[in-house]
């Protein structure tokens, strides 16, 4: 019934809105006959301020047109990679008419961030992903409102998170062989969830995993969220904040906790704070500083666009990661899309390097929640860890504004190219090279890397690129067979090598070909031991 009462209320408020609006933009110009009245720039920015104060903010935009990449500007396509029920994946493909800034960008590494479906848009990101287009192939999570969503299309649990983070991995790894992640905040302990099964069965994981201001151990300087989950029960919960889609909406009947409320409790954790940013919006408007007051409308029109959860994904949430620890336990069991329950080992991941990221003022987030991962991965060696603490920054801070620019991404982008550096000198040395094999009946100079292979993979085997200047995404050969036995090249050169000369097909000749071929046969090759 809230939420009935709450829509009736935004649709009596909207039309005084948009007549405020219109108020404001006529005192507000000096070329009207009531913007020259005394006091018309007063009124004025009282009617913006309630202009702003009673309407209703839509899904934000990315609007990330270009970007500067060591000085030369590239066009930015912002595309649907996948689309999902409940989410989609956002590619932003970067396109550059000068060649070698378009070489530059085809070797960056590809980034998967997973923003937070906590109430807010992935626009929310919109600073990280901007800064992060500068040095890197970057895809986003972009969570859909759940009140969009229609009832046919089923409910949505915590587990279906996971199991997303691990398709939209497994998508870039197959068009890049490798690549990194990035969760802020509510997703860092999903995020970890699915790179721990995928490493739990055996599978490639991520080269590098990033967590940023995350409660993977919410029990650690608890903050007024943590707090909040733990003093209610999760039957409080669900009587008291679920409520269901009403019908002017494609997802009617649907049960989520309403943006409206995650809105208000964001608020209520900084009433002041607020408050005296409206009214410094009025003051700006009365000065005519616009430039501050444009800074307020941007910040403001991210921070009021909120999405509905779906209660069953919210409720798990609460559960899971506030009041039973289940992660830190490692009592938690995932659902796998074939039904299968897994249980969540974040010590069996062993190849993934961890970067941890906390603020010091953050008051969402405690310090030491998300360090608290690195006493979770067990499996990965100290060398292949680090931990990031920014000074005087809140919440919002490491992945937003001028600390996130300065002080944080110059941190991240290096522990990425370290890491991704590695891995892919480590491909080149595990990768079967067949053009060399082919020609090693015969001493010759060693082949020149640059013309074998493109952008990674070798260039026998690969087809021009039709992905544009992002990178042209290439299928990772199957070369975990060839990385454990001899190519089939290989035994078929030291097999069917002929003879050039008659004194071949002497007895010791022969002999020591059947030595290499047996060599060959055991893993090796007439060079020497294969490098693994």
């Amino acid at each position: 019934m809230l939420y009935q009462i709450y829509e009736a209320q935004r649709a009596l408020i909207e039309p005084f809105a948009d007549m405020a609006d219109a108020a404001a933009k006529v005192y507000g110009n000096p070329h009207t006959l009531l913007g020259q009245m005394p006091m018309a720039q007063r009124v004025a920015a009282g009617y913006a301020l309630f202009h702003r104060l009673g309407k209703d903010y839509e899904k934000p935009e990315f609007g990330i047109r270009k970007v500067p990449v060591d000085g030369v500007e590239v066009a930015i396509d912002e595309r649907v990679e996948i689309d999902k029920p409940f989410c989609q994946l956002l590619r932003f493909k970067r396109f550059s008419d000068d060649l070698p800034t378009l070489d530059k960008l085809k070797g960056q590494p590809p980034v998967l961030i997973v923003a937070p479906l906590s109430g807010h848009y992935a626009t929310l990101l919109r600073d990280t992903v901007r800064t992060m287009l500068e040095g890197h192939k970057v895809y986003i999570t972009d969570w859909k409102n759940a009140r969009t969503v229609p009832l046919s299309e089923g409910e949505f649990h915590l587990d279906d998170y996971v199991n997303y983070v691990q398709e939209f991995i497994r998508h870039l790894q197959a068009k890049y062989r490798n690549c990194h992640v990035i969760s802020v905040c509510q997703p860092t302990v999903p995020t970890l969830a699915a790179v721990s099964l995928m490493a739990s069965r055996g599978e490639k994981t991520p080269v590098t995993m990033t967590m940023m201001g995350g409660p993977i151990d919410a029990r650690k300087s608890p903050t007024s969220v943590n707090t909040l989950a733990t003093r209610r029960s999760f039957e409080w919960f669900e009587n008291n904040v679920i409520f269901r889609v009403p019908p002017n909406y494609p997802g009617a009947g649907r049960r989520v906790y309403p943006g409206f409320l995650q809105h208000a409790g964001f608020m209520a954790m900084n009433p002041d704070r607020h408050a005296s940013s409206h009214y410094d919006y009025f003051k700006d408007l009365i000065k005519g500083d616009q430039s501050s007051a444009e800074t307020h409308r941007k910040f403001y029109d991210e921070y009021n666009a909120v999405l509905d959860m779906d209660a069953d994904y919210y409720l798990e949430t609460i559960r899971t990661v506030f009041q039973d620890f289940n992660l830190v336990h490692g009592t938690w069991d995932v659902r796998s899309p074939d039904g299968v329950l897994e249980r969540v080992r974040p010590e069996d991941i062993t190849t993934t390097a961890q970067l941890t990221v906390e603020g010091q003022l953050d008051d969402i987030s405690g310090a030491g929640q998300t360090r608290a991962a690195h006493a979770l991965c067990k499996g990965v060696p100290r060398r292949d860890g680090d931990h990031l603490e920014v000074k005087g920054a809140g919440h919002y801070g490491i992945f937003s504004g001028r600390r996130w620019r300065t002080v944080v991404y110059p941190q991240v982008k290096a522990f990425i190219a370290e890491f991704h550096a590695k891995a892919v000198q480590r491909e080149e040395v595990v990768m079967p090279d067949p053009i060399p094999v082919r020609r090693a009946a015969a001493p010759r100079a060693a082949a020149d890397p640059g013309q074998l292979r493109l952008d990674g993979v070798d260039a026998s085997a690969s087809k021009p690129s039709t992905h544009g200047a992002n990178g042209g995404a290439h299928p990772a050969p199957a070369a975990s067979a060839s990385a454990a036995s001899p190519s089939r090249t290989a035994r078929k050169t030291n097999g069917s090598a002929k003879p050039a000369r008659a004194a071949a097909n002497s007895a010791p000749a022969r002999k020591a070909a059947a030595k290499a071929s047996a060599k060959t046969r055991r893993g090796g090759s007439a060079d020497g031991p294969r490098a693994r």
